[in-house]
């Protein structure tokens, strides 16, 4: 028997996919909001569902509720210019997400948050973990 001829749980229950894919946007970032830092407790679409905006990793980050709730469907970098919590270093890291380059983003984060004490080895693990089993189907994967 090949590990392909395997069934899977997670393609048993496919919201089980959806939650462990959930949870690893919120690893990647180690579970704070992208925008301001404090804990994340929701998935914000940068291009929002209303503007076209796909359920993809590249378009969906670990946002707080209430960046998520003021971001609204409006565009993400012209909004998050006017906070007052604005830091290029963090803009710069949404750029990297967006266009799909995941490993700059977080050294970007890091640097932005350099007193964080997340577990850097675990989240370089899961996305290269990610990446190599994974590759595609994160990347399209739909939420």
């Amino acid at each position: 028997m090949h590990s392909r001829d395997a069934v899977f749980l997670e393609d048993l229950c496919p919201k089980l996919r959806v939650r462990q894919w959930r949870q690893s946007l919120h690893t990647f970032t180690g579970k704070s909001c992208i925008y301001c830092g404090k804990p994340s407790e929701s998935i914000d679409h940068i291009l929002p569902m209303s503007r076209g905006g796909l359920s993809i990793t590249e378009n969906c980050v670990p946002a707080c509720l209430s960046c998520n709730g003021k971001k609204s469907d409006t565009d993400a970098f012209d909004w998050y210019r006017q906070q007052k919590f604005y830091d290029p270093r963090r803009a710069m890291a949404i750029r990297a997400w967006l266009d799909g380059d995941l490993r700059l983003a977080i050294r970007l984060l890091q640097w932005a948050t350099p007193n964080r004490k997340a577990n850097h080895k675990e989240i370089n693990q899961e996305i290269s973990q990610n990446s190599k089993d994974n590759e595609e189907d994160w990347a399209l994967f739909a939420a």
